[in-house]
């Protein structure tokens, strides 16, 4: 089995109250989550923490995309200093300049995401 088949799924919201390439913030088992729904209809979580900021600010990003070998991936820039995420896997594309606050580590933990009967559900 895949961790997506063993993963316990919880409904967050429903698919239609997410705005396409805005995020929202949700707590998640209390940690806080970053949702963004995007213009294909794709809904993807990534943490909320900004590891360069050390503030709870992701979702408040500017969504976009990047070009990453050869393939546009969606990705969110910090608010706060514009560090530029992927959103599919995390990874940190641009640092701006910056070093992660606290010593943390500069991607973005990410979680699964699937839409069921118009409910966003997000697996752990």
């Amino acid at each position: 089995m895949t961790a997506l088949e063993t993963a316990v799924w919880t409904a967050v919201c429903r698919v239609d109250d997410l705005a396409p390439e805005r995020g929202v913030a949700a707590l998640l088992d209390g940690e806080q989550v970053a949702l963004f729904r995007l213009v294909d209809g794709r809904v993807l979580a990534v943490q909320q923490h900004d590891p360069f900021s050390d503030a709870h600010v992701i979702s408040r990003g500017i969504v976009g995309s990047r070009f990453v070998d050869e393939v546009e991936v969606p990705t969110v820039a910090s608010p706060m200093y514009k560090q530029v995420f992927d959103l599919t896997t995390g990874r940190c594309l641009d640092v701006a300049g910056k070093a992660p606050a606290r010593g943390l580590g500069p991607d973005l933990r990410t979680w699964p995401v699937r839409v069921t009967d118009g409910l966003v559900e997000v697996g752990r």
